[in-house]
């Protein structure tokens, strides 16, 4: 049986832009008509989606698949690790709760999962013409490399292109290529085909002397110099590349404040409203902070008694309470919904061995943690609410679960009516009377334009009087879809790809 070659995009260290130019290489070659399938062997995010059968992958990956044109499948991500906080994670094999596993007992223990590797990329490799596959970190993390599920060790059991990538914008790139290079084993670096060159702000024509460099003492050609693109708004894999609003908002901007929980999850969620031209999102950390935004979002979290416990000590379970009571709108979003109710009873012990903890008393919400973990896509309709949701009676919403909660309500404004595509009727979400605060478990629920711009409107209402916009309106799917392309061009553009291509397949 024929197996489809394995391009890999490793990296100097964490944050060099793996994941985007591997989203970018999915898309290159899907639109030459190839099949392709995206990679990764182990993840570490919270930023998770959620696939067709309802089994968790790296938001990333899922964002690779969307590029490639296909559907996300557990193949692409079998083990995703979902920090939870002191040196502890929730292990997903095969998109499904494996464990929760301190980082020594996971250490211990990965070795049980080498086949759990080979076998999802081997039937990636079966049913595709071309894979590719993304590091993790840096390859040359010596004290880690007996233990490698997700960089060399895959590499040498595809015979797998490797593409090494330095960024530049953070300084030493000749350091971080030549030594990342120079530390790997003589048969690892037989397998680096190239060096690219991530997020290059300056003048092309003063880097050529930096090009002649790195292929004079790595001995091997620099692919392409990829130019640092700064507004694509694409899905982040983690938070260590969240973006902050540093500059004050003109008046005419609504500010979205969203709280930066320690353990926050599925920060993506904002993207839609980062799209919008006349909003501003902030991450907000000090309660001072909330005084300046026209509402507030409470996100997603991974652990969410610890973060509710974080926003008590912080001052800002006190700041958001005054600011809900002064009128400004407050929304909680999955974990977020679950810190706007009035208590979180944990009678298993999944989160906290306190039993019961009190939550914001915002929203007439009891949540009960179980221990099966929800994980669906989901498709309802907007069945009641408060004024700035009368437009949209009946109207269908898309999203997707990731929850361990159940939450009881006496005020759903949502009809699931299906999970992963079998039919259900599954009450869900909260409002407040005057639609001001409100709450749900749908992740990705902004990305529905009718009901982002219906609340947006209602926030300019209540700020100003008016619901007047001061600029057109973005459709999500649409703004996602130009970005892709043009992430897509720019990296075809810098890179060498009739080269890379002789690399892939001679």
């Amino acid at each position: 049986m024929s197996r489809a070659p394995v391009l890999m995009v490793q990296g100097a260290s964490s944050s060099v832009g793996k994941s985007w130019l591997a989203t970018a290489l999915c898309r290159i070659y899907a639109r030459r008509g190839l099949r392709v399938a995206p990679f990764k062997a182990q993840n570490m995010s919270n930023n998770a989606a959620v696939c067709p059968g309802g089994g968790e992958i790296g938001r990333a990956q899922a964002l690779q698949a969307q590029a490639a044109g296909v559907a996300p499948r557990v193949e692409m991500n079998p083990i995703l690790l979902k920090p939870e906080g002191n040196r502890r994670s929730q292990v997903v094999v095969w998109g499904r709760p494996w464990g929760r596993l301190s980082a020594g007992a996971y250490h211990r223990r990965k070795g049980e999962l080498w086949s759990v590797v080979t076998d999802a990329l081997d039937r990636l490799r079966a049913e595709h013409d071309l894979v590719i596959a993304e590091g993790a970190g840096s390859p040359a993390e010596l004290n880690l490399k007996p233990g490698d599920l997700v960089n060399m060790a895959v590499a040498r059991h595809a015979d797998a292109t490797v593409l090494l990538v330095g960024d530049i914008d953070r300084g030493g790139v000749f350091a971080q290529l030549l030594g990342t290079l120079w530390l790997l084993p003589p048969e690892e670096q037989r397998l680096v085909r190239a060096l690219v060159v991530n997020k290059f702000r300056g003048e092309p024509a003063l880097f050529v002397d930096g090009v002649r460099i790195l292929e004079e003492r790595g001995g091997r050609p620099v692919l392409g110099v990829v130019p640092y693109v700064p507004d694509l708004l694409l899905p982040r894999e983690d938070g260590a590349s969240l973006p902050e609003a540093t500059a004050l908002a003109p008046a005419e901007m609504l500010v979205i404040g969203v709280v930066h929980l320690p353990r926050l999850a599925n920060f993506d969620d904002v993207d839609p409203l980062r799209a919008e031209p006349d909003v501003q999102v902030r991450f907000v950390a000090h309660p001072e902070e909330l005084a300046q935004v026209d509402a507030i979002l409470l996100p997603g979290s991974k652990h969410t008694a610890a973060d509710l416990a974080w926003l008590e000590a912080q001052g800002l379970a006190t700041a958001i309470r005054e600011q809900a009571r002064a009128g400004v709108p407050v929304v909680g979003l999955c974990g977020g919904y679950q810190m706007l109710g009035r208590s979180i009873r944990d009678p298993l012990g999944v989160e906290t061995d306190r039993g019961e903890v009190p939550g914001l008393g915002l929203l007439p919400v009891e949540t009960t943690f179980r221990a099966e973990k929800a994980t669906y896509q989901v498709k309802a309709q907007i069945h009641r609410g408060a004024p700035w949701l009368s437009s949209l009676e009946s109207t269908w919403v898309e999203g997707y679960e990731i929850h361990m909660g159940q939450t009881a309500s006496p005020t759903p404004w949502l009809t699931i009516r299906s999970r992963n595509g079998q039919p259900v009727q599954v009450a869900d979400g909260a409002m407040s009377e005057d639609g001001r605060i409100w709450g749900c478990y749908l992740h990705g629920i902004f990305a529905n334009d009718g009901l982002r711009r219906a609340w947006l409107d209602a926030v300019r209402h209540w700020r100003t009087g008016t619901a007047r916009r001061v600029a057109r309106p973005v459709s999500m799917a649409e703004r996602l879809r130009q970005d892709l392309e043009r992430w897509a061009d720019t990296v075809e553009a810098a890179l060498d790809m009739a080269r890379l291509d002789a690399m892939i397949w001679e």
